[in-house]
């Protein structure tokens, strides 16, 4: 917010250093002081007084206290210090320099700057850095589930925030499109359901029958065989099954399609684990050749990457990856070798190839990124895992498609839908159908979201639906009504003056600044670092909790100010806040995902 005169002020605090002979004080640290009813700055000088301790102690043998000394050296830089225009005061306590801004001008200057930026506030700079998100990995031929939620909604948070940040983000999902769920699947099709056709919640019709499948073979394991005779006939390319194979997987796709396309999530590259296998057994001959596999096929084994015997490791750290069946069939392993090389080879430039997949495959990636090492692909450090718990039933039921214990998206949208339009239509009786029902579905999708997000990658989400509706509280409808309360102060500005329904130029308020004013204003300030900071540690978490934060501060700003019936001059910056709290919002959610509805 007032970086050109922080940077001033560091220069200043480098000619301090130059003159007085200290030494070079390098990066200057800026944090924010915790807020007081004034906003400000603060660097501290302890590793400039440690440094100068250790040549005072060099030169004169005189040990020096360097808690003291830090204090001694921020008062007199303090001192020495023009003040900037734009700042109150400066101070000097217990080895730290603090800066204050000038309230009204502080105040000013952050509502601006989000009207100017509009829709741009929060985004960083270009980086000129290029990554790859892979995300949502559903499996064909199975129910789209509230399980597989997780991955599409991180994913695409991620995505977008850092989108916000500043890179160019590639979108990629990886389909499961083959291996025994699918062939299972096909068998039971085959024999049980020849000739049908899903007319409508493809997904669900798709999910019902490999559950189907699963209880069959269950109940009569010797019926196994002809489920690997099918998939002999799949790997050989037989005409009939391929074909078979090719039409039933574009119907899975049709229908996650769908599903995305009520979520509001796209993707630019999609890749089938059909698409690695053929490669990723050309990359285990390539991993025999260079010696890091070892082939155990002629004695009935698999081929295997021993990886910590290969690093020298007396403690098991990295154990052993098989990367392709006694049979020379593929595993996982073996089409995700493969897929890494395919990104590389379609974006030598990606900067950094994230995968948004579950915790109980963190060892998983963490071999086959070390293989990939082991191999000699420098992008293998560019792969990174971003793991993410799994979502249970309420009861600790894990959810699993071949107990047909989910809860179906399709169920869960428009249950969320049925519900948000019931609040909807209590709180705007005055909006046609038609609006209600575009709202209610921002409230849903939104709702959906919001506890996926705002929970930590790292912990079980528990989905009820309770939680998922909840229209109060920390929940994506608080967030939203929030916003539409701050649209209908604007709306009813505009509408008592339709000549000039702007909200004016730039303004420095004239009075004291309530303490909801001042706690709102600090929070909308902080945007822009909070979308670097979750875009760095890939935690949409720290976005959730600062919609929340700025929705709650301006609920308290609305109970405590007025703002329509306000002095002239205090409505008039006051109009400029709400606008500028109605457009973070916006921004904040729009990041997260989740919609912005004008009325509710």
């Amino acid at each position: 917010m007032f970086q050109r005169e922080q940077n001033a002020i560091e220069q200043q605090i480098r000619h301090f250093c130059s003159q007085n002979n200290l030494p070079e004080s390098g990066i200057i640290n800026w944090s924010p002081i915790p807020l007081t009813g004034e906003w400000g700055i603060s660097t501290n000088f302890f590793a400039l007084a440690a440094a100068d301790a250790r040549r005072i102690k060099e030169a004169t043998g005189q040990g020096v206290n360097v808690q003291q000394h830090a204090q001694e050296l921020a008062s007199r830089v303090a001192s020495a210090l023009d003040r900037p225009a734009g700042f109150a005061r400066i101070e000097a306590v217990k080895g730290f320099l603090n800066l204050y801004f000038a309230s009204a001008e502080y105040a000013r200057r952050v509502v601006d700057e989000v009207l100017d930026a509009g829709s741009a506030f929060g985004c960083g700079s270009l980086k000129e850095e290029r990554v790859m998100v892979e995300f949502s990995q559903p499996n064909t031929h199975k129910a789209f589930h509230v399980g597989h939620l997780r991955s599409a909604i991180l994913g695409d948070a991620l995505c977008r925030i850092l989108e916000a940040a500043g890179y160019e983000v590639v979108r990629a999902n990886y389909y499961g499109d083959i291996g025994l769920h699918v062939i299972k699947w096909l068998w039971n099709y085959r024999k049980y359901h020849a000739g049908e056709k899903p007319e409508k919640d493809v997904t669900r019709w798709m999910g019902a029958l490999y559950a189907e499948a699963s209880k069959r073979l269950e109940g009569n394991p010797d019926l196994e065989k002809e489920v690997r005779e099918l998939y002999a006939l799949w790997d050989k390319r037989d005409p009939e099954i391929y074909a078979l194979w090719k039409e039933t997987r574009q119907w899975s796709l049709d229908g996650f399609r769908d599903m995305y396309k009520v979520l509001d999530i796209r993707f630019d590259r999609e890749y089938g684990n059909s698409d690695a296998e053929h490669p990723g057994k050309d990359v285990v001959d390539e991993l025999i050749a260079k010696g890091i596999a070892q082939d155990e096929r002629s004695t009935g084994g698999p081929v295997v990457v021993k990886i910590d015997e290969l690093l020298g490791l007396t403690k098991e750290k990295y154990r052993a990856l098989v990367v392709l069946r006694s049979d020379n069939t593929a595993l996982y392993s073996t089409e995700d070798l493969a897929l890494a090389k395919i990104k590389f080879s379609e974006y030598a430039d990606l900067a950094r190839s994230i995968y948004v997949v579950d915790v109980r495959q963190s060892l998983h990636f963490t071999q086959v990124f070390k293989t990939l090492e082991l191999a000699g692909y420098p992008w293998a450090e560019r792969c990174i895992h971003v793991a993410y718990e799994i979502v249970n039933l309420p009861g600790n039921v894990v959810m699993a498609s071949r107990e047909g214990t989910v809860v179906l998206l399709e169920d869960l949208i428009r249950e969320a839908t049925s519900r948000a339009l019931a609040a909807v239509s209590e709180k705007s009786q005055e909006l046609d159908e038609t609006a209600k029902l575009q709202v209610a579905k921002d409230v849903a999708i939104g709702s959906i979201k919001f506890p996926m997000l705002a929970r930590d990658n790292a912990k079980i989400a528990t989905f009820d639906w309770e939680a998922a509706l909840d229209f109060n509280g920390q929940a994506a409808p608080y967030i939203q009504y929030a916003h539409v309360r701050a649209n209908s102060i604007l709306r009813r500005a505009a509408a008592e003056n339709p000549a000039n329904p702007s909200w004016g130029s730039s303004i420095e308020p004239s009075y004291q600044l309530d303490s909801t004013e001042i706690q709102l204003i600090d929070l909308i300030s902080r945007l822009p670092n909070e979308v670097q900071r979750a875009a760095a540690e890939y935690r949409p978490l720290f976005l959730t909790n600062m919609a929340y934060e700025i929705a709650k501060a301006f609920t308290d700003f609305y109970a405590a100010c007025p703002v329509l019936k306000a002095d002239p001059a205090v409505r008039a910056f006051r109009l400029r806040l709400v606008a500028a709290t109605r457009q973070a919002l916006a921004n904040n959610l729009n990041m997260l995902g989740i919609g912005a509805p004008e009325v509710m």
